[in-house]
């Protein structure tokens, strides 16, 4: 982003605080669970995951226990498409300030990849609980998490961009993007472990930013795996390019949002 684009971004900072902040308390309005379904809803999956891929399909989780092998690559995987669904719809939800007031535009995805990291961070508490259950030593490998949030967050806000600008001129995307996200889901390594996909198709999972960030954090959890740095370096680098592009074509596509949405 130019130097120009950040400064203003800096002017109008409360209001994305303040749409951060709205989009935490809309997300739990009138429910009867609130806050705690940031918990319940990773933790069900994992319930899920565990009884049908761990114990009846006996899918290899590389001597992690199985709860621990899904819950911590759920998590990432929930912000990441819990957040791409909240932002591809952000810009058509908020027609009438768009078209009535002027700020920048990016603020709107960006708010609710903002406001995903409070469920991120509340169900982190629920992970350390089953690494306690599990005796699970994480060594130091553990302070990779919040490392491994800043590519994340980055990879999360550059297709929201992309998918909130396409939502404004095709509506289909709104339709398309519940069927995209689950395709996404089989084609990272959260279901499976990176181990098993067969070595001439590895660079072709390595292309898809997700595969290296998840198997990062499925790693950093226990001090007997390694991280694969070559993986997690290529999905450094599609997120760096996915980051560069999102960044421009939403820049371009901006000017005309108060038109057309």
């Amino acid at each position: 982003m130019r130097h120009e684009t950040l400064r203003e971004l800096w002017h109008y900072r409360e209001l994305f605080y303040f749409l951060a902040w709205r989009d935490v308390k809309v997300r739990y309005k009138q429910t009867a669970l609130g806050v705690a379904w940031a918990v319940l809803q990773p933790l069900l999956t994992m319930l899920i995951f565990t009884v049908l891929f761990g114990n009846l399909a006996k899918m290899p989780s590389e001597g992690m226990p199985y709860p621990l092998f899904y819950f911590g690559a759920l998590l990432p995987w929930m912000y990441f498409s819990t957040t791409l669904s909240a932002s591809g719809n952000s810009l058509v939800a908020n027609a009438n300030l768009i078209s009535k007031v002027y700020f920048p535009r990016i603020i709107l995805p960006s708010s609710a990849a903002m406001s995903g990291l409070v469920a991120f961070g509340v169900a982190c508490i629920l992970l350390l609980g089953v690494m306690v259950h599990y005796r699970v030593n994480p060594g130091w490998g553990l302070l990779m998490w919040p490392i491994l949030m800043v590519p994340l967050v980055a990879l999360t806000l550059s297709v929201s961009m992309i998918l909130a600008a396409l939502n404004v001129r095709y509506r289909d995307i709104k339709y398309t993007l519940p069927f995209l996200v689950q395709l996404w889901l089989f084609a990272t390594p959260v279901i499976y472990p990176i181990s098993i996909v067969p070595e001439r198709y590895r660079l072709l999972v390595a292309l898809n930013p997700m595969s290296g960030l998840i198997d990062a954090f499925r790693a950093s959890l226990v001090s007997s795996k390694h991280v694969d740095w070559a993986l997690l370096w290529v999905s450094l680098g599609v997120t760096l390019v996915v980051f560069v592009t999102a960044a421009l074509y939403f820049r371009r596509a901006e000017r005309t949002f108060a038109d057309i949405v």
